[in-house]
């Protein structure tokens, strides 16, 4: 299996990074192929502009999706993102590595996301969730977060983490057409002891060492759903 891990975390001796390390490692031993992406390792750029664009479809009015889509069937896409989408292409597991920041992931992967999940080959026109451009490829993320389990369930103060990271998991990755894994989530990590860390890194290998175990997440089908993508009335739900 080709697996890629697309990392997101400014510090290297943080427990995150020791976590895209430890992947790494496991994997391998698995006999995997890896593929890293360290995001701020690699400056990556964030932002989704102009400059992404080595010709254009139209010069006058920016339409980011639109240019994508001409810069792909033209192969004139910034060769940052050319390299990222060659990983990805090749990759039948992405593992997403990155701390929650603001309920969300850092403004580096977002940007990853923005840039390299290009239109008109992710996704584009009724090509999405099970029909996605990325179909056939599995995605699962590995984060780190400050708050505890009892904080991010159904009655928690900030409520239940699945929605919390919905417009991750199917907004992006479901969206795309991937098999979305269960998340893996270190929790409280700042605030723990060392011995504790440890616990949490190895029940990191054990997930690893049982993706092909795990249950997906469920999404969507689009045979659910009309040409107008209205729920067709004798569909079996999702």
């Amino acid at each position: 299996m080709n697996v890629l891990i697309v990392h997101a975390h400014n510090e290297p001796g943080s427990f995150c990074t020791s976590m895209m390390k430890a992947a790494t490692q496991e994997l391998r031993a698995q006999g995997h192929e890896v593929d890293v992406s360290d995001l701020y390792a690699m400056q990556w750029k964030a932002v989704a502009d102009a400059a992404d664009f080595g010709s254009r479809a139209n010069a006058d009015y920016l339409v980011y999706a639109l240019e994508q889509r001409h810069g792909w069937e033209a192969k004139t896409l910034a060769q940052d993102i050319l390299a990222e989408v060659e990983k990805l292409q090749r990759a039948d597991l992405v593992i997403f590595n990155f701390p929650i920041y603001w309920f969300s992931m850092p403004a580096i992967l977002k940007g990853w996301v923005d840039r390299v999940l290009i239109s008109g080959l992710c996704y584009g026109g009724m090509r999405f969730y099970d029909r996605g451009g990325l179909k056939g490829k599995k995605a699962m993320l590995a984060i780190t977060i400050g708050g505890q389990p009892h904080m991010l369930c159904e009655d928690g103060i900030h409520g239940e983490l699945q929605e919390m990271l919905r417009p991750i998991l199917r907004g992006t990755l479901g969206y795309t057409g991937m098999t979305v894994l269960p998340p893996f989530v270190a929790w409280h990590v700042p605030y723990i002891q060392p011995g504790q860390r440890g616990e949490l890194m190895e029940q990191y290998r054990q997930r690893l060492r049982q993706i092909d175990a795990l249950q997906p997440l469920r999404f969507p089908s689009m045979d659910h759903f009309d040409a107008a993508l209205r729920p067709r009335p004798a569909a079996a739900p999702w």
